[in-house]
């Protein structure tokens, strides 16, 4: 038999227990009793108010299932934006932790005020890792908990934490990952680019030989290409991979990721560099380029060579790496193109060290 519910206002939780939603409680006719109209006996729970006193303090207590931490170093992830999408593993290694590296410990106080966490924070950055790593080592073979932090993301990915879990390994300490928020990994979830296979770049190398060389091996990838780039390089970047990876090829450009002004624009490089060569956004940027798709052999005109071995040239490659990547994709050997090549600009060139063996050898 069913029981007859009598409605009755809505009874709210949320005095004694904050992070519990109101949710409507019914009166047992017989019984006088609350009963919820769910059939689950579980609240639910939800966020707190931005602000709220409750989100200060949201870190777990000690459970005895998961007893104590090992001593050891802790690569703790932190958000890259938005304060909200640290995990509570995360607030309880660094709460219970005996001392954090940071990189930049004024950045890394917001967030531990944020949470009510009194760890020490310890200096830890690019310009004092290798003076750092002995302390650290010291403290980690007295036993102590330590846990490391970057200013947004992942320890070790484009930010220090690499050499320092690589000590500790040699050493037998454990190195214990705390997984959170990484920019390049939710750029690529939400870019519409293939994800089945992808490569991080992250920043290219600032030697111009060095970053030319890192953009040839992309460009000719078959999987999706990932770049950490600074607002202010963005321009020069676009200027660069153009001619690589050819004006066509799709490219998303993810700009301040979980924050207010979260921006992904989609188009081909062509349609960036002119989207881009006025306007110089500000933000972080990830930036995401399609990989390339199977060639076709194509048998260019005399002509279409010509004009391609001048966009390389001019855009600052020498003679000999212009005719290899103009001989990319092509069916033409590359002791034609270089014949090409030197027959049309060897004399404006004039003595510069060509690589006659790679040229002429096929």
């Amino acid at each position: 038999m069913l029981t007859r519910l009598l409605s009755s206002p809505a009874v709210s939780l949320a005095g004694a227990f904050p992070r519990l939603c109101t949710f409507p409680v019914f009166i047992h006719p017989k019984t006088s009793l609350p009963v919820s109209p769910y059939r689950t006996g579980a609240a639910a729970f939800c966020s707190s108010p931005q602000g709220s006193a409750d989100s200060a303090n949201p870190i777990p207590e000690e459970s005895s299932k998961r007893g104590p931490l090992e001593p050891g170093l802790y690569l703790v992830g932190t958000p890259i934006g938005n304060l909200e999408d640290v995990t509570l593993r995360a607030l309880r290694v660094l709460k219970s932790a005996h001392v954090i590296l940071s990189e930049d410990t004024r950045h890394s106080g917001k967030l531990l005020q944020h949470y009510n966490i009194r760890t020490p924070l310890l200096s830890y950055h690019k310009f004092n890792e290798s003076q750092r790593e002995q302390t650290v080592l010291r403290r980690l073979k007295q036993g102590e908990i330590v846990a490391l932090i970057s200013d947004a993301g992942t320890p070790g990915i484009s930010d220090p934490g690499t050499e320092l879990a690589k000590l500790c390994i040699s050493e037998n300490i454990p190195v214990v990952p705390i997984p959170g928020p990484s920019a390049f990994v939710a750029a690529l979830s939400a870019s519409g680019l293939s994800t089945d296979e992808f490569t991080f770049v992250g920043f290219l190398p600032k030697h111009n030989g060095s970053r030319k060389d890192r953009l040839m091996v992309s460009a000719n990838e078959a999987s999706t290409q990932v770049f950490y780039v600074p607002p202010h390089k963005l321009r020069q970047f676009l200027e660069e991979t153009s001619p690589l990876f050819g004006d066509s090829r799709q490219c998303v450009i993810a700009r301040e990721i979980t924050k207010l002004h979260e921006q992904f624009w989609r188009g081909t490089l062509e349609e960036a560099k002119e989207a881009f060569s006025v306007h110089q956004p500000k933000g972080e940027i990830t930036l995401l380029i399609e990989g390339k798709t199977s060639p076709t052999v194509e048998t260019p005109s005399e002509c279409e060579l010509e004009n391609e071995l001048s966009n390389l040239i001019s855009s600052g490659y020498s003679l000999s790496t212009a005719v290899k990547l103009a001989a990319v994709g092509t069916s033409v050997k590359r002791k034609t193109i270089y014949s090409i090549a030197l027959r049309k600009f060897g004399k404006q060139l004039g003595s510069e060290d060509i690589d006659l063996d790679s040229c002429k050898s096929k």
